[in-house]
């Protein structure tokens, strides 16, 4: 199990993450992080239409015919996201209309049909669904990891407006982090967006080259038997 579904969580998370690796989606990334809730509204939708529409692929894969694949997969997408944006518009109304025209646009996600078209296509259900599951947990993180970034140093809060998503009750989630804060307009508007996500890329990438620095040295210890 662990070697069959390890590779999937690894590439899902981090390896092959579709925000930092793939550089996919960033339209919507860049263009609703500006708070947590914003981020985790859209993540949580991109990982529903990815796990269903990876799931229905994967099942149907041998009934599609090559010369229609990706007409097939788009209309699968499209009838996913219509089912996400009219539940979201009937339960989340006043977060359904902040995030707008980008939960539609996640029809034209290339990391949702390209996960359809590279992976779903050709594997079985099971792994599918996983795979759907872990790169859609990828890019949320990134999304709740940069609306957080772009909410504190935006407005100094975090968690603000969280009732538009767990109800009235989470009107006293906000945390403020700066007192008396006047706020930093551009961390809110797209040019921050693109420095956040530029930081996040490249705090993985650093990380990734710790790693593989390590790597030889770990080698040639086993190697090398102990004197």
């Amino acid at each position: 199990m662990n070697e069959q579904y390890g590779p999937i969580i690894r590439d899902g998370l981090w390896k092959n993450n579709p925000a930092l690796v793939q550089l996919l989606g960033l339209c919507p990334l860049l263009a609703v992080t500006n708070t947590v809730i914003n981020g985790l509204g859209l993540g949580l939708a991109t990982i529903l239409t990815l796990v269903a529409s990876n799931g229905i692929v994967s099942l149907l894969r041998k009934q599609i015919p090559d010369e229609a694949r990706l007409p097939v997969f788009v209309m699968i997408i499209a009838s996913i996201v219509t089912i996400i944006e009219l539940s979201m518009n009937a339960w989340f109304h006043e977060l359904y209309l902040i995030l707008g025209i980008f939960i539609p646009l996640i029809v034209t996600n290339c990391a949702i049909t390209g996960r359809a078209e590279a992976f779903a296509a050709r594997n079985p259900v099971g792994p599918s669904v996983v795979d759907g599951l872990m790169m859609g947990i990828g890019f949320t993180t990134v999304l709740v990891i940069l609306g957080g970034m772009r909410e504190v140093i935006g407005q100094g809060t975090l968690l603000s407006e969280a009732h538009l998503m767990f109800g009235e009750a989470a009107r006293n989630f906000t945390i403020v982090v700066f007192e008396d804060y006047r706020g930093f307009l551009m961390a809110l508007l797209p040019p921050g967006a693109f420095i956040g996500l530029g930081l996040i890329v490249a705090l993985k990438n650093i990380i990734d080259a710790k790693q593989a620095s390590k790597q030889p040295q770990n080698i040639n210890a086993i190697a090398e038997p102990a004197s």
